[in-house]
């Protein structure tokens, strides 16, 4: 796990600073902590920064073929290196380090930009063509690994955050007005926008060249979809998912430096936990973070899978305290991200890296095996628009306003009543905008009363429900299955995966999923539907059949039957409590209203209704927590600021 960067003045053909590349390495530091390399020749250079995994002493980077054409900075890990090794050994190739990434230059020279056919990992990386004089830029096929890049004026610059490119040579900072349409409604931007017109991310699966003709991109991957569902009964299939879930394991704890796991209480994390303790030798270091909120603490829950497994578990309680840890988040984010889960997920690897260098996670068992509640509620929401007439639905959505306005102080999303509401307007969109609406965060009535006229001008008659609405309809599988795609392709990359990625690298750490094997992808993405989303009788559907099948005979039952929780963080009860003074100084700032993106009324009212228990508006007044911290960071002073100036800026 790195950070990398680098120029290439393709056009421009003007020479690039080593104080630049630098620079990006500097605000990158973070992210390879152990080692710094550069590569430069006349318009073009590379930079990179080192958290040593495999091969410690002579993994140094960048990389290089036999003859020196080639050079690689690569941020991630190829996890089945070692056969690939094998095989280029066997044809001729010649080898001078004992690390994974080294095997990546010489499938180049063998298949070109075919190189990643064979490869099973997590990466992003930038592979110069010497002799060729082209860049070749790659990202994993479920995006664990970002890669940002701006294209100006003849000249491309990329980097593993954000913020490193924001100290290169004529990148603008100019805001884009559809990506902040993006975040407030679904709490982040999705590739290949980011906050700034001219900087993009690489949307996953996908390939970017750049020489002397421009910038291309493509995809070298796609999820498979829409066709016939793997055969086999539930037994073998079952079977099956144990041995690709028990290989990707085995792969993903390579490691020469100490490793061990997150641990939830979920499912997923747990089976990662069993299978781990199943192949390890020595004890399985476990890591759970909780809240002193009852109904938001999994504490009990993965303390009985640690105990089971007899881990070396560990334990942190999360108390509120936003003038310390919103800086932190905006700056590792160096975007718009409103997930407040960040939260905890920023503590359990901070607590992680104190005693290992590697964690592996149970991320993509949702997405993979229909373990959203969404999913199912979408099933029922279609069930209640066919079968319901149009007065009920009403009646319906009149009942839900008003068990979320009797449940103004409850338990944020989780509430009866905000649950109800969600699912009632959903229940009356049409078919194509009805996940759409489930997924926002922000209604259409806030959305015209809180972005200002000039926000909305920019944005015009853009209906972001109805763009998302035919992504999904383009996709190639049918009912549930293609919002478990869609999911897939955007929500798990887009948020799940930036977060874990942001957070475990400002410590330092190295996040794997081994989940997220595109081989278990694959099959599960053929999988039946009711091997996911599994009739319990005419109104009950179970998510994650498959799954819980499996861990019937690993897990305790408790953990196996209890419903899905996530990350969730009680943004609700601290805005009402040690938050709401902070929040109202902020929101409410001078410096806030003469943005002139979002309109003081619409604000103020948000604040008074949730501190009221009029309404549970938390989801919405954490996004604005974090945009007026973000704004103060990368927008109202020269950038980089120093560390010191950058939080007394935020807050």
């Amino acid at each position: 796990m790195c950070g990398i960067a680098g120029i290439y003045a393709y056009q421009e053909r003007r020479p690039v600073a080593a104080e630049t590349l630098a620079a990006m390495a500097g605000l990158l530091a973070h992210r390879g902590p152990d080692d710094a390399g550069f590569h430069q020749e006349p318009f073009f250079g590379l930079a990179h920064r080192r958290l040593s995994i495999i091969d410690l002493a002579g993994g140094r980077q960048p990389l290089y073929n036999e003859d020196q054409s080639c050079a690689l900075v690569i941020n991630g890990e190829i996890y089945n290196y070692r056969e690939l090794r094998r095989r280029l050994e066997a044809s001729g190739h010649r080898f001078a380090t004992q690390s994974d990434s080294e095997v990546l230059l010489h499938l180049y020279e063998e298949a070109g930009d075919d190189c990643l056919d064979k490869v099973r990992g997590m990466f992003a990386f930038a592979l110069w063509d010497g002799r060729r004089r082209r860049l070749l830029l790659g990202r994993d096929r479920l995006g664990q690994k970002p890669l940002y890049y701006a294209d100006v004026g003849g000249c491309l610059n990329f980097a593993s955050e954000l913020r490193a490119l924001l100290v290169a040579p004529g990148v603008p900072r100019d805001l884009d007005a559809e990506a902040l349409d993006d975040f407030f409604t679904f709490q982040c931007i999705g590739a290949p926008r980011s906050v700034f017109r001219a900087i993009r991310k690489l949307p996953p699966a996908h390939l970017l060249l750049c020489d002397a003709h421009g910038v291309r991109l493509r995809p070298y991957w796609r999820l498979p979809s829409g066709g016939e569902p793997v055969a086999g009964s539930a037994a073998s299939l079952q079977e099956q998912l144990h041995e690709l879930l028990r290989e990707a394991v085995r792969e993903q704890l390579v490691s020469d430096v100490p490793l061990g796991a997150f641990l939830s209480g979920g499912i997923d994390s747990s089976l990662i936990v069993a299978l781990m303790a199943k192949a390890l030798a020595s004890p399985v270091r476990t890591f759970t973070i909780g809240f002193e909120a009852g109904a938001y603490n999994e504490l009990p829950f993965a303390r009985q899978v640690a105990a089971r497994y007899a881990t070396e578990h560990h334990e942190f309680v999360v108390k509120p305290d936003a003038l310390a840890i919103l800086p932190k988040l905006v700056w590792h984010f160096s975007e718009p991200f409103g997930d407040a889960s960040a939260v905890p997920t920023y503590y359990v690897s901070e607590l992680s890296r104190r005693h290992v260098t590697v964690v592996l996670t149970g991320d993509g068992g949702d997405e993979a095996f229909g373990g959203y509640d969404r999913y199912r509620a979408a099933a029922y929401a279609e069930r209640c628009a066919a079968w319901l007439p149009a007065p009920t639905l009403a009646a319906l959505r009149g009942l839900a306003r008003l068990a979320s306005l009797l449940q103004g102080g409850g338990r944020s999303r989780w509430s009866f009543g905000a649950r109800l509401r969600r699912f009632s307007d959903a229940a009356a969109q049409p078919a194509s905008e009805r996940y759409v609406t489930m997924l926002a965060m922000l209604r259409p009535e806030w959305r015209a009363a809180l972005y200002s006229p000039d926000l909305l001008r920019q944005i015009e008659d853009r209906s972001l429900r109805a763009e998302r609405a035919a992504q999904l309809a383009s996709l190639g599988s049918p009912g549930l299955q293609r919002l478990m795609e869609f999911d897939t392709l955007g929500y798990l990359p887009n948020d799940v995966l930036a977060k874990v990625d942001s957070m475990s690298m400002a410590h330092g750490l190295e996040a794997r999923s081994p989940f997220l094997d595109h081989r278990l992808v694959e099959f599960a993405a053929r999988l039946p539907l009711n091997l996911k989303i599994h009739p319990r009788g005419l109104l009950r559907l179970e998510g994650k059949h498959l799954l819980r099948r499996l861990a019937s005979g690993l897990l305790p039952s408790d953990i196996i039957q209890r419903a899905k929780r996530g990350f969730a963080v009680p943004i609700d009860l601290w805005l009402r409590g040690e938050l709401a003074d902070f929040a109202r100084d902020l929101l409410l700032s001078r410096r806030a209203r003469d943005r002139g993106l979002l309109q003081p009324p619409a604000v103020e009212r948000l604040l008074a209704d949730h501190l009221g228990r009029r309404a549970d508006h938390s989801p919405l007044l954490w996004n604005l927590l974090i945009f007026e911290v973000w704004c103060r960071m990368f927008l109202d002073r020269p950038f980089p600021p120093a560390a010191a100036e950058a939080a007394e800026a935020a807050v």
